[in-house]
């Protein structure tokens, strides 16, 4: 592949806890960098292209949902999720990023919702879009032998919701940039999209990328802890051991303290980890795993990397 610099950003609402872990290739060998603040949105594509040469090609990860649930698309009457990706806060959909507050504002073109907690339920979201709670999950978010299912995209409340981290990636990163970008797999399979002077967009999820390093879910360790991330610190040295092609010195003394004792700690572990997985699979030694399957490539996407069999409809 074409591509000379891979980046992986931990995102959140909270612009203080988006952070990246940048990788550049130097002749046949990826150099890692420290784990850094994504800072300013409007020029963050532009300061990564600056790190490669002008022809080369670049890959972002971000840890937020890329795309809709195949259910709900058909439901829109649109064609799939690139050609409606444009209209988000426009026409139609000019209230797309106005989380609902209460049951009666949500519709099919403003699906998020709650705003705040309060006599809230996920039912209010099923009638009002006249769809399942099945109906509304990725099947890249439906469990796995591994997981259960994730949070739905348009719910929008509690500790794992991802709805609002959707919204805010959209706005600040995919829309304003959309002419210029390549979304995976939307557009096409990864090698296929990294051509000279390319931007490539892929969703990502750290937690997957977890076992491909074969940490154990068991004995329990919290990555939101200094003292659990330090306790799987063996996972990720090895891996760097095991990639001859990988500099990481960078990392090695962060990874061996546990990436700090501040509240940002979980954020750039979270960084570096989903660099590692992305690495793998520009690399040939993971595939990237998006199934053959129209609702995939059309509407849903898949997360990079992730090889869970696909879950039946």
């Amino acid at each position: 592949m074409a591509v000379a610099v891979i980046a992986h950003c931990d995102w959140s609402i909270d612009r203080k806890k988006r952070w990246m872990c940048v990788a550049v290739r130097e002749a046949k060998t990826w150099i890692l960098s420290a784990p850094e603040s994504v800072g300013d949105t409007k020029d963050f594509i532009s300061r990564l292209r600056r790190r490669a040469e002008a022809d080369a090609a670049v890959l972002l990860g971000f840890d937020f949902p890329i795309g809709l649930p195949a259910a709900y698309g058909r439901a829109l009457g649109e064609a799939d999720f690139r050609s409606v990706l444009r209209w988000f806060g426009d026409a139609r959909f000019q209230r797309w990023f106005d989380v609902a507050e209460h049951r009666d504002e949500i519709s099919i073109d403003r699906p998020f919702y709650p705003m705040r907690p309060g006599g809230t339920q996920r039912q209010h979201l099923f009638d009002a879009l006249g769809l399942t709670g099945k109906d509304l999950l990725r099947r890249c978010e439906r469990a796995t032998p591994d997981r259960g299912d994730a949070c739905m995209l348009f719910w929008t409340l509690g500790g794992n919701q991802v709805g609002k981290a959707a919204l805010a990636g959209w706005r600040e990163i995919i829309l304003p940039n959309l002419p210029e970008l390549s979304l995976w797999p939307f557009d096409g399979k990864l090698d296929e999209l990294m051509t000279p002077g390319a931007t490539v967009i892929a969703e990502t999820y750290p937690g997957d990328v977890y076992g491909q390093l074969g940490i154990p879910r068991r004995p329990v360790w919290s990555k939101r802890q200094q003292g659990g991330r330090r306790s799987v610190a063996s996972h990720l040295m090895r891996w760097l051991e095991n990639r001859p092609d990988v500099d990481g010195r960078a990392l090695k003394s962060l990874i061996s303290d546990g990436f700090g004792n501040g509240k940002d700690g979980e954020d750039r572990f979270d960084a570096a980890v989903g660099l590692l997985g992305m690495i793998d699979v520009v690399e040939g030694r993971r595939a990237e795993g998006a199934p053959d399957a129209d609702d995939v490539k059309t509407w849903e996407g898949w997360i990079l990397g992730q090889q869970a069999s696909l879950p039946a409809l």
